[in-house]
C-alpha cells in the first residue's frame, strides 16, 4: 500500500479535517501540534494577540476528548494557584489537598510569560515527570498530560523570559502568523471562530490516545536514520552561528517528533524529510544566535539542515 493509501485512512484525518475548519489556512501548524502531542511532548505557541493561539488550544482538547484546564498567568500568580493548596478541616483535624488547574489532561498555560519566574518554575516538576509535589507529597497527574503553553514576544510590555531550563521541557516552538488572504477573508465572513471551537464535538476518546502515541513511537528509525539525527545534532554544536548546540534531550525529541510526524503521513518508517519537517520546531527555541542571543533564525536552521548530507 503506498504512503497516499495509508494517510487517507489515518485516524487522524477526522481530526485534521475538523480543527481545520476552525483554524483557517493554518494545516501545517496543526499538523505540528497533533505531531508534538503524539510524540509525548509539550507545546509552546509564541505569537502576537488575536492569532488563534487560544483557540487552536481549545480545539484540540476538544476534538480529542481531552479533560481542559486554562490558567491565565499573570504578574500576581503564585505557585498554589496552579499546583494546588491544603486547607484545614477543623472537624476531621486533618488537611485536604485541593488540586489545582494543573490536574488536567490539557493544560493551556496562557500567556506563561506574564508570570514571574518562580511561578514559571511550578511547571517543571510537572512537565519532566507528570506529577507535582506539595506539602511533602507527591501526587501523579493525570494521563495524557499536555501542556500548551502561549506567549507573547519579549519586547511586549510585561512579559518574563522563560529560562533555558522552562524552554528546553517544550518538544516544539510554533509559530501561528497571520493568516493568508484567502483564510482571512474566511474568517472575516464566518466571525469568530471561538464559538464554533466550544461547539465542537470529540472525535477521538482519551483512551485512545495512548494506543496512538504507541503507535507513533514503534515508527521504525533504520541505523542510516538515526546517523542523520545524530549528525545534525553535532552540526549544532560546531556552527558558529549558535551559541551552543542542541542537548541530548533535543535529539531524543527530535526523533520522536520524527517518529510521531513520518507515523501522520501514514509511513511505516521515518525517512530524513520527516526530520527535516520537525527540525525547525523542535530546535529553534532551543539554539540561541550568535547576533544578539535571541532565538535561532528561519535561515539559520536551513543552513544548518543544508550543512549535513542526507544519508
Amino acid at each position: 500500500m503506498s504512503d497516499a493509501a495509508r494517510s487517507s485512512k489515518h485516524p487522524l484525518n477526522a481530526v485534521l479535517t475538523a480543527a481545520n475548519r476552525v483554524i483557517l489556512g493554518k494545516d501545517r501548524e496543526i499538523r505540528l501540534a497533533l505531531t508534538c502531542l503524539f510524540a509525548g511532548g509539550h507545546l509552546l505557541i509564541e505569537d502576537l494577540p488575536g492569532t488563534g493561539k487560544t483557540t487552536l488550544a481549545h480545539t484540540l482538547a476538544r476534538l480529542l476528548g481531552l479533560q481542559f484546564s486554562r490558567i491565565q498567568f499573570t504578574s500576581d500568580l503564585l505557585p498554589a494557584d496552579i499546583t494546588g493548596i491544603s486547607i484545614y478541616q477543623r472537624e476531621r483535624d486533618n488537611f485536604r489537598f485541593l488540586p489545582g488547574p494543573i490536574f488536567a489532561q490539557v493544560v493551556l498555560a496562557d500567556e506563561i510569560n506574564r508570570a514571574t519566574p518562580k511561578t514559571q518554575s511550578a511547571l517543571l516538576e510537572a512537565m519532566e515527570e507528570r506529577q507535582v509535589t506539595a506539602d511533602g507529597e507527591t501526587r501523579a497527574l493525570p494521563s495524557p498530560f499536555f501542556v500548551i503553553a502561549t506567549q507573547n514576544p519579549a519586547h511586549q510590555i510585561g512579559t518574563f523570559p522563560l529560562p533555558e531550563s522552562q524552554l528546553d521541557r517544550f518538544l516544539m516552538r510554533l509559530e501561528l502568523g497571520y493568516p493568508d488572504r484567502a483564510a482571512e477573508r474566511a474568517l472575516l465572513t464566518a466571525g469568530d471562530q471561538r464559538e464554533q471551537a466550544a461547539g465542537l464535538q470529540p472525535i477521538l476518546k482519551a483512551d485512545d490516545l495512548p494506543t496512538l502515541q504507541k503507535a507513533a513511537a514503534g515508527t521504525h528509525a533504520a541505523s542510516p536514520l538515526i546517523d542523520y539525527v545524530q549528525a545534525l545534532i553535532e552540526a549544532s554544536r560546531r556552527q558558529s552561528a549558535f551559541l551552543h548546540g542542541l542537548s541530548p534531550r533535543a535529539g531524543l525529541g527530535l526523533l520522536a517528533a520524527a517518529r510521531a510526524w513520518a507515523w501522520m503521513e501514514g509511513r511505516e518508517m521515518v525517512v530524513p524529510d520527516d526530520v527535516q519537517a520537525v527540525l525547525p520546531a523542535v530546535a529553534r527555541h532551543r539554539l540561541r544566535s550568535t547576533q544578539g542571543g535571541g532565538h535561532a533564525k528561519n535561515e539559520d536552521i536551513a543552513a544548518l539542515i543544508q550543512s549535513v548530507p542526507i544519508p
